[in-house]
């Protein structure tokens, strides 16, 4: 990476103490430690995420130049304005919930104390329980502080009130910190995608990465989500430029050796933050590069490396989902397989018991219709016709308005990767997209069905790989600009569909406005629409062609 020199010290520290004074002033405690604290990190998150950006942006990178940037004016500027973006917006928005929602929020634990999460509120608690402490760092992955399952983002955030916020609970500091590992992928994913597919797509990417909702309300809220993000763009900059696809080209050991350590290091992260992402990670890899490979074949150490994590990330997992004891299973594959049923059991559980209309439509439907219903029903949290008429406060609706809109504008192109991959050009392109469109739809699903249709968790689940989401969601961005396939505008009439009959039956519920259609009916209506649109498209393109 290019080094800073003399004259960017001249901005860098100065803003950075500045920023600092200003967090330092809303936080309790004695304002000079949090200003230096606040100060200190202010200069470590801006001079990397400055690094990163540099060497991003450079046109050389490790061992290939970066592929044609036609079309694009000054893309150093661009990247940069992007990454100072990402940063800026997930810190405001951070420090915007923390101070508006004990005022307007609602009245519990957690609103009052400035958290959008449970969790973020439950570990950021421990967090200063055991810096505060003089127990030593490491008993984070003990089962006494069960609320951070593997206890590594636990021991992080203790190692940082310790040693930058010993005399008082200063809760932006994490926030800063989420904000900044938020916005550090980003530079990595730029990279790699620019390498790999040209620049048109890195920025397509990176701007849904750099501006997606769910990610800025993860980004300031000290979430283990950005963490794992990030994690995910440094494991995928060493796969892509490492050579594992292509060891006869010949990568300089010292290059090659590099690479793996970012991929190395993303991969550790995961295993430390949650095991099951890393695992999920490697098999997309090896999914990639078998699909790529001249006779598909997949490189002999990164088979090794995949057994060695995928072993000792089933122990880290097993052993922290069943820290009580009381899963059974004799191996820790049966320890998981008994989580995961039991909590969807759980979870469609208190989905029923939840809401009045959904127990009404259970003791309507066949049983086995109940668990389609419930991952349909996560798929499309949160529902963006209920957050405009649904009771709430402002600041609430304002977020949910902001994540629901983002996730309808991303659906579209996640329904559309498939036809995208097919129309990708090369043979190699076109199988790597596939399998990326088939792994991302199953997570999609599964943590639909494990969130139960709950419309905090499925989006949190599914925020997991929302790099790999941004990475599909731009590449059919550039196939559509470039394309001009009808069917992006049909797809996106067909989602204007669902949310006018929702939005009208919500209305209903919650405003007593119209006529209230039986649910059954709104179906048919909505599946009788997208078919005459399906039907109007395939018959309009053969036209065309004859």
């Amino acid at each position: 990476m290019k080094n800073l020199n003399q004259r960017d010290f001249i901005w860098i520290l100065p803003l950075s103490l500045g920023l600092g004074a200003v967090l330092s002033s809303l936080q309790p405690g004695n304002w000079l430690i949090g200003w230096l604290g606040f100060s200190f990190l202010f200069l470590l998150c801006i001079s990397l995420l400055t690094l990163s950006t540099r060497w991003a942006a450079s046109t050389t990178g490790f061992d290939t130049p970066l592929k044609e940037h036609s079309g694009l004016l000054n893309p150093r500027k661009t990247l940069a304005w992007m990454v100072a973006l990402a940063f800026v917006l997930r810190l405001l928005g951070g420090v915007a919930t923390y101070l508006a929602l004990p005022v307007y929020g609602y009245v519990d634990e957690d609103q009052s104390a400035g958290f959008v999460y449970t969790d973020a509120h439950r570990r950021d608690a421990q967090a200063w329980k055991l810096a505060s402490s003089d127990r030593p760092l490491m008993d984070a992955f003990n089962k006494k502080f069960a609320y951070d399952q593997y206890g590594g983002l636990l021991a992080f955030s203790a190692l940082i009130y310790r040693y930058l916020s010993p005399d008082e609970h200063r809760v932006l500091m994490l926030v800063l910190l989420s904000a900044f590992i938020g916005a550090l992928g980003l530079p990595f994913l730029w990279k790699a995608v620019s390498q790999e597919w040209g620049a048109k797509a890195a920025f397509a990417s990176g701007w849904i990465f750099a501006l997606y909702p769910e990610s800025l309300l993860l980004g300031g809220s000290a979430m283990r989500e950005p963490y794992l993000m990030t994690f995910s763009a440094f494991a995928l900059w060493g796969f892509v430029n490492s050579g594992v696809r292509q060891q006869a080209v010949g990568m300089h050991r010292s290059k090659l050796l590099h690479s793996i350590v970012w991929l190395g290091l993303g991969i550790a992260g995961m295993l430390l933050v949650s095991p099951s992402v890393a695992l999920v990670t490697l098999v997309i890899f090896g999914g990639w590069n078998y699909f790529t490979s001249e006779r598909g074949r997949i490189s002999w150490w990164l088979v090794v490396m995949a057994v060695l994590v995928f072993i000792t990330g089933l122990f880290i997992l097993s052993s922290a989902l069943d820290r009580q004891g009381n899963l059974g299973g004799a191996t820790p594959i049966g320890v998981i397989n008994n989580f995961m049923r039991e909590a969807v059991k759980w979870d469609v559980y208190q989905l029923e018991r939840g809401s009045g209309w959904v127990q009404k439509l259970f003791d309507e439907m066949p049983e086995w219709l109940r668990l389609p219903f419930v991952t349909i029903y996560g798929v499309l949290q949160p529902v963006l016709p209920a957050i405009f008429v649904a009771p709430t406060t402002s600041v609430w609706r304002i977020i949910g308005i902001l994540r629901a809109f983002g996730w309808y504008t991303l659906l579209p192109a996640l329904i559309l990767s498939f036809a995208a991959s097919a129309g990708a050009g090369a043979e190699k392109k076109r199988r790597l997209f596939i399998w990326l469109s088939l792994v991302v739809w199953a997570w999609i699903l599964l943590t639909a069905l494990r969130g139960g249709g709950d419309q905090w968790d499925n989006p949190r689940y599914r925020a997991i790989l929302f790099l790999w989401q941004a990475l599909l969601a731009g590449n059919v961005w550039v196939w559509w600009r470039e394309t001009k396939n009808a069917w992006f505008l049909r797809v996106i009439a067909m989602e204007i569909v669902f949310v006018a009959v929702f939005g009208q039956w919500y209305a209903n519920r919650y405003l007593h406005i119209g006529r209230q259609l039986p649910f059954a009916d709104m179906v048919a209506i909505i599946f009788g629409i997208w078919f005459l649109i399906f039907v109007f498209g395939r018959w309009h393109d053969r036209k065309r062609r004859a």
